[in-house]
C-alpha cells in the first residue's frame, strides 16, 4: 500500500539525518579538541563573536532559508500526512493480519516442526485433507480396531461454516471422531489468543470463490460466491463417472457418497455409519449427523424447498429448521460449494431413502 511505502521513505530520511548528525558532531568534536591553555583561550565567552556585517549578510540569509524551508515543510507535512493516516492505518491491520497469519502457521505445522499438527491431518499446509490414525470401538462386542479415518479438507472450511462456527469446532473438538478439543476452556492446549491466530491462517489458504457480488470484495468470504466453475465441473465428473460404472444407481447418490477432497462434499461421511474409515453400513442410517433412512427426512422437512435451503444454509445455532428443529450449528452449509442442481438431486434421494 501507498502508506507502507511512505512509511518506508520516512525511516530512509530518518536514518540519513541521523548518520548526518553523527558525522556533524564527530567533525565538531575534532575541531574542538583539547590544547593547553584552551579552557581560558578557546572559553566562548572571552572568544570575539561575529560582527554585525557577517550576522546580517549570507549567514542570515542561509538561517532566513533555513526557516522557510522548515515552514514548507509543515505546511506541506501534515496534510500529507493527515491524506495518508487511513491508508497507513489499513496498512498496519493487514500487517497485524499478516503477522496472525505466520503464527497460525507455525501452529498449524507438523509436529517436528514444532507446531500442534493440524498439517498432519488436515493434508499438510495446503489443508487439502488428509488421514488421522484413530481406534474404533464397536459398541456391541467392545472390540477395539485401528483405523485410518478421513480428515476433511479445511481449505474450503469458511464455505461450510462460519467463523463462530469453526471456534467452537476448534476449542472443543468433534466428539466421537479423531478431531480433539484445542482451546483451553475445552481441555486443549491453545489459548485463545492462539485460537485467533490458527482461525487467520485457516483464513489465509481458502480456496476463492468466484461470481462474488458487489462491495463483496474479500473473495474467500464473499457470500454470495461459489467455488470454481472447474471445481464444480469436477465434481460433476466425478459424480457421473460413479453412475456409469455402476458404483450408484443415481447422480444423488453418487453426489450424497461422493469421496471427493476428502470427503470435504460429502453427506455420507457425516450420515453414513462408518464412511469415516472406509467401512460404510448402510447408507443414510446415521453416524455423527442423524439417520435419513426411513422417510425420516420427509417427516422434518414435510416441504422439498425447506430441505433444499437448510443444506445450502447449514445448521445455525438456536435457529429453527423444519419441524420442530433446533439448530446446533453441526451441520455444514454448502450453498457455496455446490450448484443448486447438486443440491436438488441430493434431497431428491435422501427423500427417497
Amino acid at each position: 500500500m501507498l502508506a507502507l511505502t511512505s512509511t518506508s521513505i520516512a525511516w530512509v530520511i530518518l536514518t540519513v539525518i541521523l548518520i548526518g548528525f553523527v558525522v556533524y558532531a564527530v567533525l565538531n568534536l575534532r575541531s574542538a579538541r583539547e590544547e593547553l591553555g584552551s579552557e581560558i583561550e578557546l572559553a566562548p565567552n572571552r572568544k570575539e563573536y561575529y560582527s554585525d556585517e557577517v550576522l546580517e549578510g549570507r549567514r542570515l540569509e542561509r538561517v532566513q532559508l533555513l526557516g522557510v524551508l522548515l515552514l514548507v515543510v509543515v505546511v506541506i507535512g501534515l496534510p500529507v500526512y493527515w491524506i495518508f493516516e487511513p491508508s497507513r492505518q489499513a496498512g498496519a491491520v493487514d500487517a497485524q493480519e499478516e503477522i496472525f497469519v505466520e503464527w497460525g502457521r507455525r501452529l498449524f505445522a507438523p509436529t517436528a516442526e514444532g507446531g500442534f499438527n493440524c498439517a498432519g491431518c488436515h493434508g499438510g499446509y495446503a489443508g487439502g485433507g488428509g488421514e488421522a490414525a484413530w481406534n474404533v470401538t464397536d459398541p456391541a462386542t467392545g472390540e477395539v480396531t485401528a483405523v485410518n479415518w478421513k480428515a476433511p479438507a479445511v481449505d474450503t472450511i469458511f464455505s461450510r461454516f462460519d467463523e463462530d462456527e469453526v471456534r467452537f469446532i476448534l476449542v472443543y473438538g468433534r466428539p466421537f471422531s479423531p478431531m480433539s478439543p484445542w482451546g483451553v476452556e475445552g481441555g486443549g492446549p491453545m489459548n485463545s489468543q492462539q485460537i485467533d491466530t490458527l482461525i487467520s491462517y485457516l483464513w489465509s489458504i481458502q480456496i476463492p470463490r468466484e461470481n462474488c457480488g458487489v462491495g463483496e470484495d474479500d473473495p474467500r468470504s464473499c457470500p454470495s460466491g461459489n467455488l470454481p466453475a472447474d471445481i464444480q465441473s469436477d465434481i460433476d465428473t466425478r459424480a457421473w463417472q460413479l453412475v456409469d460404472d455402476g458404483t450408484y444407481e443415481s447422480y444423488g447418490e453418487a453426489l450424497f457418497n461422493l469421496d471427493l477432497n476428502s470427503g470435504a462434499y460429502s453427506c455420507a461421511r457425516c450420515h453414513t455409519p462408518g464412511w469415516s474409515w472406509g467401512e460404510p453400513g448402510v447408507t443414510g442410517q446415521g453416524g455423527f449427523g442423524w439417520n435419513l433412512t426411513g422417510g425420516k427426512a420427509n417427516t422434518v422437512f414435510p416441504n422439498e424447498d425447506e430441505m433444499i435451503s437448510f443444506i445450502k444454509n447449514g445448521s445455525q445455532y438456536g435457529k429453527k429448521y423444519g419441524i420442530q428443529g433446533q439448530g446446533s450449528g453441526r451441520m455444514p452449509g454448502f450453498g457455496t460449494m455446490l450448484t443448486d442442481e447438486q443440491i436438488t438431486a441430493i434431497v431428491e434421494y435422501v427423500r427417497g431413502l
